[in-house]
C-alpha cells in the first residue's frame, strides 16, 4: 500500500531506485520494509462467538479471558491456546436493543472488587426511548458468574439515530472509566453535536465510578467551567472513536475515529481538545460542515477510501513474542479487512496482512499479547514468518 507518514516528510523509496540507495535507507530505517510475513491465526481454535465486540482479562495474573457479543453475550474462558469451554457469565440479550447493525452490547470493562469478585462494566444501547446505557454489574468471585439483578446504570445518554453509537469502555491508568460516544448517528452530523461540548454525544468522556453513581474526576476539562462544556468530557469533536486503547508503557490514549465520505483517521487523545469533526474530516475540511482552524486538534494518521471504509482501532503493541511490532500501533479496517501497523517513531505505516473475516475489535492481554476479534466468530492473533 502506498506509505503515508504521521510526522514531517518523513523518507520515501522511489520506485526505480537503485540497489545500492536501496540498501543505504534500509540500513537507516529498517522497519519501512518488514522483515517479516504476517498471519492471522485462530487464538483459540476450538472456540468461536457471534459477532465479538470486545475482549479484556481479569485484572489479576493468570486471569480469565472476557468476550462480549454483540447480541448481549459475554462469556469467560481460560487464556489456554487449547482451551475447549467457555462459561456464559451475563446475559443481556433481553434488554440491549440491536435492531440497527450499530447497536446492541458495545463495550465491556472490568474492575477488582476484593471483597465481591469483580465488578463488570458494560456499554449498551436500550430501548424506549433508544439510549446508550453505561452500567456496573457484580460478578462472585467463586462463581464467576454475573448477578443480572445486581445492575447499577451510572449513565444514560439518549440516541437520535440508530448509528455512531461509539461504545467503547476502558480504565485509564488513572483509575477512571473512559467512555466513547459517537455524533448520534445519520450522517454528517446533523444535529452538530461533534461541536457541540455542552452535550455528551461526539466525546469521549471520564468519570469516576462510585456506589451510588459516578463523580467528576478532578483535573476534567469542564469541571470548573460548566459553561464552557459538559463536566464529564475528556475531549469532543469526534465522529464515531468504536475503539480507542491505552499504551500500556506510556499511557497514551490512541482513538481511531470512523469516517464519513472520504477519509479514516486516528487521534492521540488529550484533555479539552477538539478534534474537529464535522468541521473536519481527517486532516481536511469537511464540505458543508465549516473550514478546521487553529483550535481543532489534527489527527495523528489518516487513510482515505481506497484503503478500507470504517477503521478499527487496536493496541500499541508491548508484548513479548512479536519483536518487530514492539512500539507500533497495530489496527484495522473493518471494510477492507486490511490490518496494518503505524510506527510512531519513523512515520511508517506497514501493511501487515488482510484478514478473511471483518475484524471488529481488538483486545490485550496482562501480558501484552494482542487480539483480533473477527466478526465471523473467531479470536485471533498475528503471527510472524520469517
Amino acid at each position: 500500500m502506498p506509505t503515508r507518514h504521521l510526522l514531517g516528510k518523513g523518507t520515501r523509496l522511489k520506485r526505480h531506485a537503485n540497489l545500492l540507495l536501496l540498501t543505504i535507507i534500509l540500513s537507516v530505517f529498517p522497519s519501512i520494509l518488514p522483515a517479516s510475513e504476517w498471519l492471522l491465526v485462530k487464538a483459540f481454535p476450538n472456540l468461536s462467538f457471534s459477532r465479538p465486540v470486545s475482549l479484556v482479562q481479569i485484572p489479576a495474573p493468570g486471569g480469565l479471558l472476557f468476550v462480549a457479543e454483540q447480541g448481549g453475550k459475554i462469556f469467560s474462558f481460560e487464556n489456554q491456546r487449547d482451551v475447549a469451554s467457555k462459561t456464559l457469565v451475563l446475559d443481556l440479550s433481553g434488554r440491549a436493543l440491536t435492531a440497527g447493525n450499530e447497536q446492541g452490547l458495545l463495550g465491556l470493562a472490568l474492575e477488582s472488587d476484593t471483597e465481591s469478585g469483580y465488578l463488570l462494566y458494560v456499554n449498551y444501547t436500550a430501548a424506549n426511548p433508544t439510549r446508550t446505557v453505561v452500567s456496573r454489574f457484580k460478578v462472585d468471585a467463586q462463581t464467576g458468574i454475573a448477578d443480572e439483578n445486581s445492575e447499577k446504570i451510572l449513565l444514560e445518554v439518549e440516541q437520535p439515530f440508530s448509528n455512531h453509537n461509539g461504545g467503547m469502555l476502558a480504565f485509564g491508568p488513572d483509575g477512571f472509566l473512559y467512555i466513547g460516544l459517537g455524533d448520534g448517528g445519520s450522517g454528517g452530523d446533523p444535529l452538530q453535536h461533534g461541536q457541540n461540548p455542552h452535550t455528551l454525544l461526539g466525546s469521549i468522556l471520564r468519570i469516576d465510578p462510585t456506589e451510588n453513581g459516578y463523580q467528576i474526576p478532578e483535573g476534567n476539562p469542564f469541571s470548573q467551567t460548566p459553561n464552557l462544556g459538559r463536566a464529564e468530557i475528556w475531549a469532543y469533536g469526534l465522529r464515531n472513536p468504536w475503539r480507542f486503547s491505552f499504551d500500556k508503557l506510556t499511557g497514551t490514549l490512541w482513538a481511531a475515529d470512523v469516517g464519513q465520505n472520504n477519509f479514516e483517521e486516528i487521534d492521540i487523545i488529550l484533555p479539552g481538545k477538539n478534534y474537529g469533526w464535522n468541521t473536519c474530516e481527517g486532516f481536511h475540511n469537511y464540505p458543508g460542515g465549516g473550514m478546521c482552524t487553529a483550535n481543532t486538534e489534527a489527527p495523528v494518521f489518516e487513510y482515505d477510501h481506497s484503503q478500507g471504509r470504517a477503521i478499527t482501532g487496536g493496541y500499541v503493541y508491548r508484548g513479548e513474542s512479536l519483536t518487530e511490532l514492539v512500539g507500533h500501533y497495530v489496527y484495522a479496517d473493518f471494510v477492507s479487512r486490511r490490518v496494518w501497523a503505524l510506527n510512531p517513531a519513523d512515520a511508517t505505516n506497514q501493511l501487515l496482512t488482510t484478514a478473511d473475516q471483518p475484524i471488529a475489535s481488538f483486545g490485550e492481554d496482562r501480558s501484552g499479547n494482542l487480539y483480533l476479534l473477527g466478526f465471523s466468530g473467531d479470536i485471533l492473533s498475528l503471527q510472524a514468518t520469517p
